[in-house]
């Protein structure tokens, strides 16, 4: 049974459950900083990846078992490390961890940018719309440091301000924003921009290698590459020292070429 909390001529209120996931494993310093960020603003349950799985994007684990272990890696944190994927965690937490739906799910804190195209490669981000998918609110937060190291000072902060704010609204059931914040000092953050997507890539330049026993192999190389130069996209907020929040959604119709297609196009399914 949940905790309640009473408020005097108050009817009584359950604590808000918090969700919490990563793609970086259970044991990375981002997903640490996280729960610390929103300890003491509702029941946190933890359940995460128990080996990192970046850039699993939405994969799900199909013919093998799903292990499910419970952990204590968070002191006084109800926690479980799984086997699977960052859009298992969700689906098992969900059905077999709250066997209920979280009032929200939180995804990382990611150890890397998932800004603009990284959204659609993101196990953070993933795991974020799954729970999206089923109907809990939800925000990914990632920082823009890859390092084991990084600084998580101010990413704690705005992750508390935000979700803080958030728990005190009534969110669609597929509310789902996309947030990543810079890597540099609190003080020179200048506060937080709601943007849109930006239209930017990675340019793949795939390296020739050769291993020990003389075979070829290829390793991912290039770089990140932004064709957008307008100032209302995620990149260029945080080339600029904001924080970018991202409202996203997991239906990828293109509603404005399908009524172009509906205009031009007319199939008639006896005609062969």
């Amino acid at each position: 049974m949940l905790p309640e909390v009473m408020s005097k001529g108050k009817k009584k209120e359950k604590e808000p459950v918090i969700l919490i996931v990563n793609d970086d494993g259970i044991l990375a310093p981002g997903i640490r900083a996280l729960v610390e960020a929103v300890r003491g603003l509702g029941k946190i349950v933890v359940v995460a990846p128990d080996k990192a799985q970046s850039g699993m994007g939405h994969a799900i684990t199909i013919g093998q078992p799903l292990r499910l272990t419970k952990v204590d890696v968070f002191d006084g944190i109800e926690s479980y490390q799984c086997s699977g994927t960052p859009v298992d965690c969700v689906k098992l937490a969900a059905d077999k961890v709250l066997h209920k739906k979280p009032e929200i799910c939180l995804s990382g804190i990611n150890h890397g940018a998932n800004h603009s195209i990284n959204v659609i490669y993101s196990g953070t981000m993933s795991a974020a719309l799954e729970a999206s998918i089923e109907g809990i609110p939800s925000i990914g937060f990632s920082l823009l440091d890859h390092s084991v190291e990084a600084d998580f000072s101010a990413a704690k902060y705005y992750v508390r301000l935000l979700v803080n704010e958030l728990l005190g609204k009534k969110l669609d059931k597929h509310f789902c924003l996309n947030v990543n914040i810079p890597a540099i000092p609190l003080e020179l953050i200048k506060g937080v921009k709601v943007c849109r997507q930006a239209y930017a890539k990675h340019q793949e330049d795939f390296e020739e290698r050769i291993d020990p026993a003389g075979k070829n192999y290829y390793w991912l190389a290039g770089e990140f590459v932004s064709f957008d130069k307008k100032k209302d996209t995620d990149v260029w907020a945080l080339e600029n020292n904001y924080v970018s929040v991202v409202p996203v959604q997991f239906d990828l119709t293109n509603y404005k070429l399908k009524t172009e297609l509906d205009k031009k196009l007319h199939f008639d399914i006896r005609k062969r």
